[in-house]
């Protein structure tokens, strides 16, 4: 497995990913790198056999060392170092950056049809030339995390998916984070003829489920999801 945005060589872009760990916090071995994390060694190690790692260190390193996670998962050039402004700061200067807030709701529960009031718990930077590459917009994106089985295999429990939260048209189908009966679900969607929505869970053990155009008070579109962070197999 390998982890981030897109699919990269299993094992050198884990020990890619741990030197460049080791760099941010400033640790001169992988037990000095452990200490900072406060696991143990054994696991470090284990993640670069596996080629594969947990998405929240490279967050919690990113949040504490003040470090680019593009840059942490990517090793791109001229994306090291967040500054306060939302720049990224490098040696050969400045880029601008999108900085992507980390809402604390999760994809299978929530009690609001929108974000503005959740509390953010970090941020993911991704570069502008990314974001055109991606065809989506950075004005307003939100990151969330995914709980439960039920969109296996394309989400897993405990991803992280970005939204954007200006595309709420489902008329042309995807996955949405969406707002039913006061919990938010990640959902794909489905416009049938007469008004009613169809949501479809990816995992075939979960039934489908029709918002009738009678009930669309109680079901919102909240936005799309464009991205996901966690482990690709």
């Amino acid at each position: 497995m390998s982890i981030g945005i897109f699919p990269m060589p299993e094992m050198s872009l884990s020990a890619n990913i741990i030197e460049r760990m080791k760099q941010a916090v400033g640790a001169a071995t992988v037990k000095a790198l452990a200490d900072e994390l406060g696991i143990s060694s054994s696991s470090i190690g284990n993640w670069k056999s596996r080629g594969s790692i947990p998405i929240t260190e490279c967050m919690q390193i990113a949040e504490t060392h003040n470090v680019s996670l593009d840059w942490l998962l990517r090793g791109h050039e001229g994306s090291h170092f967040v500054s306060n402004q939302g720049q990224k700061d490098s040696i050969g200067g400045d880029q601008p950056n999108a900085s992507i807030p980390l809402y604390d709701v999760e994809g299978a529960a929530g009690a609001g049809r929108a974000l503005d009031h959740e509390s953010v718990i970090g941020s993911f930077q991704l570069d502008n030339d990314t974001i055109e590459q991606l065809g989506i917009n950075d004005v307003h994106l939100a990151g969330v995390r995914v709980r439960g089985d039920s969109m296996e295999p394309t989400l897993t429990d405990n991803d992280w998916v970005i939204v954007d939260l200006d595309q709420q048209s489902y008329a042309q189908g995807g996955v949405f984070l969406i707002w039913v009966s006061g919990e938010l679900r990640i959902k794909r969607l489905q416009r049938l003829a007469g008004g009613a929505a169809l949501l479809i869970s990816d995992n075939k053990l979960y039934d489908r489920e029709m918002i009738t155009f009678d009930k669309m008070q109680e079901f919102s579109v909240l936005g799309r999801v464009v991205l996901r962070l966690g482990e690709i197999s």
